[in-house]
């Protein structure tokens, strides 16, 4: 329930730093302007976004011939989301890791490196089927489309303010020049807006972390699982990074980047400690 109710206060946040500063930079026909462009965007991302990362991940459908096991777990798992099962993807890469897609539960997708399948005993396995298939239940991509919006939209705005004021000022929609205190609050907010959303956006992607490791946990009754599961994909990523899209890192279950964030407010996941040690926790807990 935390989990949730931070994403949606991040999510208010970030509504309300939007509308403030479409005010201060753009006025009411510069915020429609850059939302109406980050809506768009981010309309035809979230319709394709799932074919984007399967094909840049070089992930290819599986079938239950090719693999009966994986297939049997997933479908196990999504009867007991309460969703349909989703679509199995396999990507030919050893390090093991997982992410799921899809728009809403009847287009899921979840796809699974060689390595996961390798590595992993059946029942951590299904600790990670789990979490990806929480993921869907629990919506994400459309949370992380609108959190886009926002802050495609608010960068928007900013980079409007930038062009404004290298081309001889800044004017509101009454045509009127800004006074001073005015111009100044449109350089802070050029310098520190676009940062302040961009760590809102990053502090949602794993406020869901959190919570889809949760919610996987009640789903196969067996925190424990996921837990260990989630220590090997660690080290193993740490060894042996993925070459993927930065842009895709927040989707797979543990950052599959060999980079580091220099700090925790920087990072797409939480640290795997705190995940492990939240999980380790509900494990001595009836679920």
């Amino acid at each position: 329930m935390w989990n949730v109710l931070k994403t949606f206060f991040f999510l208010a946040i970030l509504s309300i730093l939007f509308i403030i500063v479409g005010n201060l930079i753009g006025g009411k026909t510069g915020a429609t302007i850059a939302l109406f462009m980050a809506l768009t965007m981010n309309f035809i991302a979230y319709f394709f976004s799932d074919k984007i990362v399967l094909a840049t991940s070089g992930a290819i459908p599986v079938s239950k011939e090719e693999d009966p096991e994986l297939h049997a777990i997933v479908e196990e798992v999504a009867r007991r989301a309460g969703i349909p099962k989703p679509k199995v993807y396999m990507i030919p890469v050893e390090t093991p890791n997982a992410f799921a897609t899809g728009r809403n539960p009847k287009n899921g997708v979840v796809a699974v490196t060689v390595g996961l399948r390798r590595f992993l005993t059946p029942e951590e396995l299904k600790g990670v089927i789990a979490h990806e298939i929480a993921h869907i239940k629990n919506r994400d991509i459309l949370i992380s489309t609108i959190a886009a919006v926002l802050v495609g939209a608010i960068t928007y705005l900013v980079h409007m303010a930038q062009w404004a004021l290298m081309f001889g000022g800044f004017h509101r929609d009454d045509d009127e020049r800004e006074n001073p205190l005015t111009l100044i609050a449109t350089f802070v907010a050029i310098i520190i807006v676009p940062i302040t959303a961009t760590l809102i956006q990053l502090a949602i992607s794993r406020s869901r972390e959190f919570l889809a490791d949760e919610t996987g946990a009640k789903i196969i009754k067996n925190p424990g699982a996921l837990a260990r599961a989630l220590e090997k994909l660690e080290n193993w990523n740490r060894a042996y990074p993925l070459d993927v899209n930065p842009a895709h890192a927040q989707m797979y279950i543990v950052n599959p980047l060999s980079s580091k964030s220099l700090f925790k407010l920087f990072s797409t996941h939480p640290p795997i400690e705190e995940r492990i040690a939240k999980l380790l926790k509900m494990a001595k807990e009836v679920i």
